[in-house]
Order: structure tokens, then C-alpha cells, then sequence
């Protein structure tokens, strides 16, 4: 299971989370949230480890904005968690990797999601709620049973360590990593590595509790 730390944006927090080595960072450019990284030095990203994949996190931004900050921070992905269009994802995947974002409750059609096949390198499965991410609320993960395609998805919205063990239960091959964000802060954008630590553990773990 590949783990996805997202909403980082103080420099010291950032090298603490990075020497945990989780496979992605997500870092929110979009002015809305509490976790947007406004001002944020280039080489605080730059000089990242190469082994992690770093994720510019967006909701509904301009293609020549998302182009800008993709070069200015180096990216090596980008999550689009607004209503951006298989076409506008086909315009990145030759550059970066894309993660396209959904809110799920129980009436969402995911018949809607083939039209991103071979747009898109991965799915994000949020809670729908009027905010974009970061609601740390949970959904029915029953739900995800009618998901049918092959792109593989991260699973995010109230991911705590409280329930990360029901997590490794979730048997769907599809299912590709975990994104962890507001259950693990001590505020919006600073993450508790006491509780990320704990929660390596949990899901590096071989062991799967009943």
C-alpha cells in the first residue's frame, strides 16, 4: 500500500515527513485552504528526495498556471480536484503524473469515471462534501464494490489511526495507497509525526487485526 502524506507546507514539518520517506507529498496550491502554500521557497520543494513523488494538489486552476508551478516546484505529479475534463488531464500525463479526485457518497455514478481511462494515472477517492479535501470525514467504503475499472486509486477522507486497520482490509485490486492529511495535524498544514510514525506502522505492518 503506497501512503500519500498531503497538505504540507512549513519547511521544518516538511523534512520531518519526508525522513519518514512516505511515497508521495502533496502540497496544495489552490488559495481556499487552509494548507495552500503561498510563498513557499522554490528549493523547499526542489530539494525534496527524488524517491518521493511530489504532488501539486489544484482545483479547477488555468492549464498555464498548473504549468508554471509544475516547473517552478519540479512536480512530479498533479492532483486536480475540481471538474476538470479528460481532455484537460490528457494535457499533463505526458509530463506528470495525474491523479484526478472525486467526492464520494453513496448516490456517485461511477460510470462517470470511463471516460478518464487513459487520461489519467490514478483516481482519488475524497468524501463529497462542499469543501475540496481535507473534511476529515470518512465514507462507506462498501461503496467503492461498484467500482469496476483497472486504474488504480488512493483512498482519502477521515483516514485516521483509528481506522487504518479496517483500511487494510479493503480487498479491492484497484487499490493502490492511502492519503493522509487532517487526522494526522497538530494544526492545518503541520503534521503530527508522532501519529504518521504510528501510522507507518500500522499499514507497513504484516499483521491485520479482526
Amino acid at each position: 500500500m503506497k501512503i500519500k502524506i498531503c497538505g504540507l507546507r512549513d519547511p521544518e514539518n516538511i523534512k520531518a515527513v519526508e525522513a519518514l520517506a512516505p511515497d508521495y507529498m502533496g502540497f496544495i496550491c489552490y488559495d481556499k485552504s487552509p494548507r495552500f502554500i503561498s510563498g513557499m521557497e522554490d528549493d523547499e520543494l526542489v530539494n525534496i528526495s527524488t524517491g518521493i513523488t511530489k504532488v501539486g494538489v489544484f482545483v479547477d486552476e488555468d492549464a498555464d498556471s498548473i504549468s508554471k508551478l509544475i516547473y517552478k516546484y519540479k512536480f512530479d505529479a498533479i492532483q486536480l480536484h475540481g471538474n476538470e475534463s479528460p481532455a484537460f488531464c490528457d494535457m499533463f500525463k505526458h509530463e506528470v503524473q495525474v491523479i484526478k479526485a472525486f467526492g464520494i457518497d453513496e448516490n456517485f455514478d461511477f460510470a462517470k469515471l470511463d471516460a478518464y481511462i487513459n487520461h489519467v494515472n490514478y483516481f482519488l477517492f475524497d468524501t463529497k462534501t462542499p469543501v475540496h479535501g481535507g473534511s476529515g470525514q470518512i465514507f462507506d467504503w462498501e461503496i467503492l464494490n461498484k467500482y469496476k475499472l483497472n486504474v488504480p486509486f488512493f483512498l482519502s477522507g477521515g483516514l485516521s489511526a483509528d481506522n487504518l486497520e479496517e483500511v487494510k482490509k479493503i480487498t479491492h485490486p484497484a487499490f493502490y495507497g492511502v492519503d493522509l492529511n487532517s487526522k494526522f495535524e497538530l494544526s492545518p498544514g503541520l503534521k503530527d509525526i508522532d501519529k504518521l510514525t504510528q501510522a507507518f506502522n500500522t499499514i507497513n505492518s504484516n499483521e491485520v487485526r479482526s
